[in-house]
């Protein structure tokens, strides 16, 4: 079977062998226990370790389990895969450990669409695995995606690096890019209890080479976090747990409660 994934070696399709994906110059890439697939070469790492620690990608997968940003996850759901859609090849580029990527993928297949995911973190990676059987999952940079030209419909970015130019290349003309965004008061009442002068965002669109910007969908909600360490795996999972002074998150440590807004925004842009 032929996979979404190209060899990031030669740029080859991949077939998928017993426990392997090969492609026709014979190089090879074992799948994982897991069922992902290690796509990023020796020479493109920045680190031993590269993306998210374990501890993040933990924080992560606790607080998004909670469903607290559901709404999120099925509005992304509506604008990947539009009720007339046809086979659908959906990229999930920064997937994390899956929480988008499994109902991307479960909103694809429903239209006999395939999906995959990439990300730089070999911890999250395991976790998407795990979380999303019927997609295809890859330790791989957003920078140099493992994917032929013009080869996905839509492609979703939340939260994560943006690298507009490789988007671009591997969206089919006229494909959707879906790029998350925090709304001006996201986390608002998190960042009251880190920071004596907390800000808004900045509300802005950004306009990138290639791509025409179609609509801007917010999305909001708020919701209770009920225990202290539910407010500790939202706080892990932001960047303020390396920003925060240490008296800060000593006085969030003492938070047993906490009721929160999350907004977003959701960017489409289609691929000129």
């Amino acid at each position: 079977m032929r996979s979404l994934f190209c060899c990031p070696i030669c740029g080859e399709a991949l077939e998928r062998e017993t426990g392997s994906l090969v492609c026709p110059r014979g190089h090879s890439y074992d799948l994982a226990r897991e069922g992902y697939v290690h796509l990023l070469p020796v020479n493109r790492r920045h680190s031993d370790h590269p993306g998210d620690d374990r501890d993040m990608v933990q924080a992560r997968t606790r607080f998004l389990s909670g469903g607290w940003y559901a709404p999120l996850r099925e509005a992304l759901c509506a604008l990947a895969v539009p009720p007339d859609e046809a086979a659908p090849v959906l990229l999930d580029a920064g997937c994390g450990e899956g929480y988008y990527t499994a109902a991307l993928a479960e909103a694809a297949a429903a239209h006999g669409g395939r999906t995959a995911g990439v990300d730089l973190s070999k911890a999250a990676v395991k976790k998407a695995a795990r979380r999303c059987p019927s997609a295809e999952i890859a330790v791989a940079s957003s920078y140099r995606l493992p994917l032929a030209e013009a080869s996905v419909d839509c492609l979703v970015n939340c939260f994560s690096p943006l690298a507009a130019e490789e988007f671009r290349r591997v969206l089919r003309k006229d494909g959707t890019f879906l790029y998350v965004v925090p709304g001006p008061r996201h986390l608002w009442e998190l960042k009251c209890l880190l920071y004596d002068a907390p800000y808004e965002n900045e509300e802005r669109v950004e306009a990138y080479p290639g791509f025409s910007l179609e609509t801007v969908t917010p999305v909001e909600t708020r919701f209770t976090l009920p225990t202290a360490q539910d407010v500790q795996a939202l706080f892990h999972m932001t960047p303020y747990t390396w920003k925060t002074p240490r008296q800060s998150a000593v006085r969030l440590a003492a938070v047993t409660q906490l009721t929160v807004t999350a907004q977003f925004r959701i960017h489409a842009f289609r691929r000129l």
